[in-house]
């Protein structure tokens, strides 16, 4: 018993000095004053914006101001986005009649439609900037390597964004078009009936659940989960909405919250290379 607790200490010793695990955790949790006063000073909210700013990190050659702008952008569709809200039924029989009274008979429904539409669509492009920006300029080196983590979790977020509002209009081009790309998530690894290794971990799964059927099947794979069955439909349309509007955008607000704070605990914008 005393060998195993010395091979967790030494296990938990090596994870703790890891780069990996201090580019996420910058000091320990010992009651100490200096630990106390950190706690106050890493707290987003106490301390959302930096005490000072590099003078490299206001030139618009050397960020692009990507970050700013896809932020900007974010804003922009939120708030035209709880707008459409007010005019949008996510059912199959009212949708496209939905879209098409916002566009012709509300005021300003066209102006606010596509001041959503473009800004969700120069969001992309300045987030995909943003990226490279940061990967020319080495910013997702030590330390800085966890927040390129979760820059790479929010530019995914950014695309899914797009990808599940792009069906809301509920019009031939939609329906065919989510079709096209939902039938790629048949492949993914692990998840997709036709993803490699699926096979073997719907074995291992029927192995463990003592059945002979296929675990994961057309109906029940990483595309069934999105589209909410087998074929493009009314579930999928009040899926697709639910994530559109409530569970990614909260995600992505939250990774955004940890994205800012962590630049200014990093040290601010990264210096030229």
């Amino acid at each position: 018993m005393n060998k195993l607790k010395l091979l967790l200490r030494d296990i938990q010793e090596t994870i703790v000095q890891s780069q990996a695990w201090k580019s996420i955790f910058r000091h320990g949790y010992a009651d100490t004053p200096r630990n106390r006063a950190l706690a106050i000073a890493s707290n987003v909210w106490l301390h959302l914006h930096p005490a000072k700013v590099r003078r490299h990190a206001i030139k618009l050659r050397y960020t692009w101001c990507a970050g700013g702008l896809t932020f900007l952008f974010f804003l922009v569709t939120v708030v035209t986005g709880v707008i459409l809200m007010f005019y949008y039924r996510p059912v199959a029989e009212y949708a496209f009649v939905d879209i098409q009274y916002l566009e012709f008979d509300v005021p300003f429904g066209m102006i606010n439609r596509n001041m959503h539409r473009w800004a969700a669509h120069s969001m992309v492009m300045m987030v995909m900037i943003h990226m490279f920006r940061v990967f020319l300029t080495g910013s997702y080196k030590p330390p800085r390597e966890f927040n390129w983590v979760v820059g790479v979790l929010l530019i995914t977020l950014t695309f899914l964004l797009s990808f599940t509002g792009y069906l809301l209009p509920w019009d031939q081009l939609a329906i065919w078009a989510v079709t096209v790309g939902s039938n790629m998530a048949r492949a993914t690894p692990l998840l997709g009936n036709e993803g490699p290794l699926a096979v073997q971990v719907g074995d291992l799964f029927d192995a463990a659940a003592g059945v002979k059927d296929t675990f994961i099947t057309p109906r029940y794979d990483a595309r069934s989960f999105l589209v909410a069955g087998t074929v493009v439909g009314s579930p999928t349309l009040l899926r697709f909405y639910v994530l559109h509007c409530i569970f990614i955008p909260v995600a992505a607000s939250i990774l955004m919250i940890l994205h800012f704070w962590r630049v200014r605990k990093d040290g601010g914008i990264s210096g030229p290379l």
